[in-house]
Order: C-alpha cells, then sequence, then structure tokens
C-alpha cells in the first residue's frame, strides 16, 4: 500500500518556519543533543543535524514519523547526519520521559514548532482545513477516540459557544453555535464542507479577510488535540531537562499559545531558572511571509537555563 504523501516532494509535508533565526538562537554545537519536539517533516531538526548536533524529534502525528522514516532512506545518505536522529512517536507533553527512556537526559536546546503542518493542512482526510472537503477528524494523533464531529454532534449551544470564545476568540460564536445546533437538527454535520457552509451562511463575512470557518475551526483542532494543556504541561517539563545555558524556543501561531509561552518563561524568570532572551517575539521577515504564507502569524519567543 502507497504511502499518503508519496507524491509529497521532500519538503512539502511541512515548511519550517523562522529556520534561519531557530538556528541561530539555538546556538548549535557539535556533539551537543538537541530535542525537536514537534518535528513535523524535519526541517528544523534537519539543520541542527548538519551542524553536528545530536537530536531526538518527537511528533504525535504517526505520519509525519513515517515520512521521515521514508526521508532517512532517500536524502543525504552520504552525509550519514541521520543517523544522529532518534524518532519517537508521542505526544510532547511526555517530553521528560520520552527523553528519559532515550538517554536525552540533559540537552542544550530544545524547539517546540506548534504550528499544523502542511501535510495536515493539505490533507483532504484529516479534516483540519475548511479549503480541502474531508470528514470532520482534526485529530493530529489518529488513535484519539473523539474526533471535531463528535463535538459538533455532542455539544450543547452554551457548550459550543464557550469552546469557540475560548479556543477560537469568535465574536461571532452564539450565532455560529445557534446555526450549528439549528443545522444537525436536520441532518448530521459530518464534513468540513458541511461546517464551512453553516458558518459562512450564519454571518455575512463583511470586510474581514479571514474566512468565516477559520477560527471555529481553530477552536475544534486545539480541544480535539487538548494543544493548550499539553503546551502547559510540557513547557516546564522541557525547562528541566535543559542543561546550563542551554535554550527553550517556542514558535507559536495564535494568541492563546503566544500568551502561555510568554507567561510560562515570565514565570520562569521570576522564579530564578534563567532569562528571557527576546523582549518582543521574534516574527518572521517580508520575504519569509511572500514565500510561505503560513508564517504570517508565527512568533519566537527563546529561553535560557541558567
Amino acid at each position: 500500500m502507497n504511502s499518503p504523501f508519496d507524491k509529497l516532494r521532500i519538503n512539502d509535508f511541512h515548511v519550517s518556519v523562522l529556520l534561519k533565526e531557530v538556528i541561530e538562537n539555538l546556538n548549535v554545537e557539535k556533539g551537543k543533543k538537541y530535542i525537536d519536539a514537534t518535528i513535523g517533516g524535519g526541517g528544523h531538526s534537519e539543520e541542527i543535524l548538519k551542524l553536528g548536533g545530536i537530536v531526538l524529534g518527537l511528533d504525535v502525528d504517526q505520519d509525519a514519523i513515517d515520512y521521515l522514516k521514508d526521508k532517512l532512506k532517500i536524502k543525504n545518505e552520504k552525509l550519514k547526519i541521520w543517523e544522529r536522529l532518534t524518532l519517537v512517536r508521542g505526544n510532547f507533553r511526555d517530553i521528560d520521559k520520552i527523553a528519559h527512556l532515550n538517554n536525552f537526559n540533559k540537552v542544550s536546546g530544545i524547539i517546540f514548532d506548534l504550528g499544523v503542518s502542511s501535510y495536515q493542512l493539505q490533507t483532504a482526510e484529516r479534516g483540519f482545513s475548511f479549503q480541502k472537503v474531508g470528514p470532520l477528524d482534526m485529530r493530529m494523533d489518529q488513535e484519539l477516540n473523539v474526533k471535531a464531529a463528535d463535538l459538533i454532534k455532542i455539544l450543547k449551544k452554551g457548550e459550543l459557544y464557550e469552546l469557540f470564545v475560548k479556543l477560537g476568540e469568535e465574536s461571532s460564536a452564539w450565532k455560529f453555535s445557534s446555526s450549528i445546533v439549528r443545522a444537525r437538527g436536520i441532518k448530521p454535520i459530518e464534513t468540513t464542507q458541511d461546517l464551512a457552509r453553516i458558518l459562512e451562511r450564519s454571518v455575512h463575512r463583511g470586510k474581514s479577510k479571514i474566512h468565516r470557518a477559520t477560527k471555529v475551526f481553530q477552536a475544534l483542532r486545539i480541544a480535539v488535540n487538548d494543544e493548550l494543556n499539553s503546551l502547559k504541561e510540557a513547557l516546564p517539563k522541557a525547562l528541566d531537562l535543559l542543561e546550563k545555558n542551554g535554550r527553550l524556543l517556542a514558535i507559536s501561531f495564535h494568541s492563546l499559545e503566544d500568551r502561555i509561552v510568554k507567561n510560562l518563561f515570565l514565570e520562569f524568570e521570576s522564579k530564578g531558572k534563567g532569562k528571557i532572551i527576546t523582549k518582543k517575539p521574534i516574527i518572521p521577515s517580508l520575504l519569509e511571509i511572500e514565500k510561505n504564507r503560513r508564517a504570517r502569524s508565527a512568533k519566537l519567543r527563546v529561553f535560557e537555563r541558567n
């Protein structure tokens, strides 16, 4: 059976955002250990490996792990850099356990790239994008029991409203939740297109350039994967894995993630665990945004352990 990404070129799985800035801030040294907590297509890890680093790469998505295993077979065989990469499927909320099991007890740097991969967005059957017709799934870990369609089916109007407000910061949350409850009473809402059409009909788009479904899909994805709680759990554990002067990097793509990273870094600093390197987050250049539109909302924050 063919792999779902057989037709992808090597760099199509995911274009790593702020690649140059990440590598510069990691201060990569030959023979030192690093953790890529969201390895995706391996862009950040590849650059670390090229500089002589040793990498533990995690991803909760089995497709990402399978893609990288294929990549190892065909790319940079002569350089043998991939021999210094350990791949593990797992949630970064368990980063401490995974690190210890793989002899990454003290590392020089850890990177969290919190974005959804290009592959996930472009693959209709994964259900992440309202621009693709597919099942309302949105599970990064496909072994999870609850899909986005389940939330749309079982949550009450008030619960949907709270979900869209808290995790999507959606101003039209009440109208959307009302429309969803009304529509599902007529027929099940099972596909990305079903939901997108309901949302589009609920509220006029107006002058906003943002599609009406954007924030609702964000809220559902965050809820299905418990993304914010995972991040809150993972960052303190990651900090404890760093050696002296080791650096913790996080790239966020929306305000909810960025707020968590910012506040935890401030807490770490207030407790004397290290210092914030980026008083203001690093953002992509206009050139990078022009080449990769998905980079436009990215923010990189850096913390250095004492």
